[in-house]
């Protein structure tokens, strides 16, 4: 019996604010599946393609609404804008996401009455259209990637350590709508499996079935049992310094504060000693312009040892033929201990409304403004790209929000030793550090690939190839970490192919939906 939009409609809402629940700092992943549980069985029921599509966009705003609550306190740092208008657009951005939601719902449902009126057909086929959803979702109109459903397998581990390295973020996210529509299923799976079974056909799918609850009992297991894996630190790695200051987002433009935060930084960064070291300061550590201004090169080259280096956030600008600034890009810079700068990499992946404003002549007219300070729009850079440091190697930058984009964070053809991913999180309260830090310890595992990250407040850590949480530091805490760098892995197959294996692993699941219609032919 189809069911009604007016006492459905709610309950998705109610369904898609509960599954965010299962994203960082929550990390309620079972409730998520739950939910997830009982969206499938609404869609399953829902009579139409339309009613399919209200059901997953209802889902989708409550979903959005509550995981991304963090950007409504980005607004609390500027006064261009009314803070108030943050929560307007945690509300108008989740209303234009859900779409996506709502995509792969009724997608699922129309294709599900084309192959096979069963629930079978109906799960493969929605996990193949929410792959698909997500990898439009990160895509159209720049993208907006954060949250991927796979990011709630994270305290996990083992689960995307399993999977991520072949069929990557967006795979195991369609993945995760597969196990919540097996266990919707199951109890009819197993009626099936052995109701009119031979004796040997019901051993056999007795093993398969331990196999599979053994499967899912080590990923419980996991929460509380810290899994054994390959180490994959070098012992004789280069010794890194991972600082994070604490400046909040109010002290960090403020004019008068410009030279203690530096000092600041400079504290943290230590003392030299006889073995070379990397410092890694956050994304615009510093205000001054380095490749227009020696002074501040060599002030940053006294925080160094002989042997030392640096990789810090800052801008560049560029200057018309009269003299007059017209463009800025977001950079990472690498320095040495005389001054020199060694490469540079600009952020290509840049935040709409926080480091340049759409329709700006338009927006500009009704009195909107980007977040970050500045009349100026920042220029985006051209995609992944390495610095080359002395004594290290290649290493890739991805700056702040850039990191979220599965399958667009390395140069292929310029495999780095690791990835440094500066970022400002301060703007960002409380749920959206711990959101990010999740989001980074998927590209690890992706592209096997150590990943440092440093913020002005956190949270700063060390990850290795595996994902693994090697250093951290806590929200709001100034200090630094010494560590050594981790050891990059081998290339996996994501790293090699992308996105183009979630895609086929989407064409699988479809080509599944659809083999009862084969078969009935």
């Amino acid at each position: 019996m189809p069911l009604t939009l007016r006492r459905t409609c709610p309950i998705a809402f109610v369904l898609g604010a509960l599954a965010a629940c299962g994203f960082a700092p929550l990390e309620l992943w079972p409730l998520t599946i739950a939910c997830l549980i009982a969206l499938i069985a609404m869609l399953e029921r829902a009579g139409s393609t339309w009613r399919a599509a209200a059901i997953g966009w209802c889902f989708g705003v409550g979903h959005f609404c509550i995981g991304l609550n963090w950007i409504a306190t980005a607004f609390t740092y500027q006064a261009a804008m009314p803070a108030w208008l943050g929560w307007l657009a945690v509300v108008l951005l989740s209303l234009y996401l859900a779409v996506f939601v709502a995509f792969s719902a009724s997608c699922a449902y129309w294709l599900a009455r084309l192959a096979s009126p069963t629930p079978r057909a109906f799960v493969a086929l929605f996990g193949a259209v929410w792959i698909i959803g997500e990898l439009l979702r990160a895509t159209l109109f720049t993208g907006f990637a954060w949250n991927p459903l796979a990011a709630i397998w994270v305290p996990l581990r083992i689960v995307p350590v399993m999977t991520l390295p072949t069929i990557g973020t967006y795979g195991l996210s369609g993945l995760t709508i597969l196990i919540a529509g097996g266990l919707l299923h199951g109890a009819g799976f197993l009626r099936r499996a052995f109701g009119n079974a031979t004796p040997a056909q019901r051993g056999n799918r007795a093993i398969l079935l331990g196999a599979i609850a053994l499967a899912v009992a080590i990923g419980c297991a996991s929460i509380f049992i810290p899994i054994g894996m390959a180490p994959l630190a070098a012992a004789n790695g280069p010794r890194i310094r991972v600082v994070q200051p604490n400046i909040n987002q109010a002290e960090k433009w403020a004019p008068d504060a410009e030279i203690n935060n530096f000092r600041r930084l400079v504290h943290l960064s230590g003392t030299p000693g006889p073995e070379p070291r990397l410092i890694l300061w956050p994304e615009v550590a510093i205000p001054w312009f380095l490749e227009d201004d020696p002074d501040a090169r060599t002030a940053l080259a006294h925080v160094l040892g002989p042997r030392d280096l640096m990789l810090t956030g800052g801008e560049a600008v560029r200057y018309d033929a009269q003299g007059t600034m017209i463009a800025a890009t977001n950079s990472l810079f690498g320095i040495d201990a005389r001054g020199r700068l060694l490469g540079r990499y600009d952020k290509s992946h840049l935040v709409p409304y926080g480091e340049y404003l759409p329709m700006r002549p338009l927006l500009s007219r009704i009195g909107l403004s980007r977040l970050a300070p500045g009349d100026m729009d920042f220029d985006s850079g051209r995609g992944p790209a390495d610095i080359k440091l002395p004594g290290i190697g290649l290493v890739g930058g991805q700056i702040c929000y850039e990191i979220i984009f599965s399958g667009h964070v390395i140069d292929a053809a310029h495999r780095p030793r690791f990835l440094f991913n500066p970022s400002n999180d301060a703007w960002f309260g409380a749920w959206g550090p711990p959101q990010h830090l999740a989001q980074a310890r998927l590209r690890a595992i992706e592209e096997a690939m150590p990943i440092l990250r440093s913020t002005p407040t956190g949270i700063s850590a060390v990850i290795d190839a595996q994902g693994r949480l090697l250093a951290s530091l806590p929200w709001r805490l100034a200090g630094a970490i010494d560590a050594r760098l981790p050891a990059v892995g081998p290339p996996t197959l994501f790293s090699r192919y992308g996105n183009l294996l979630p895609l086929a692993f989407a064409l699988f699941l479809v080509a599944i939906g659809f083999a009862s219609r084969l078969r009935r032919r």
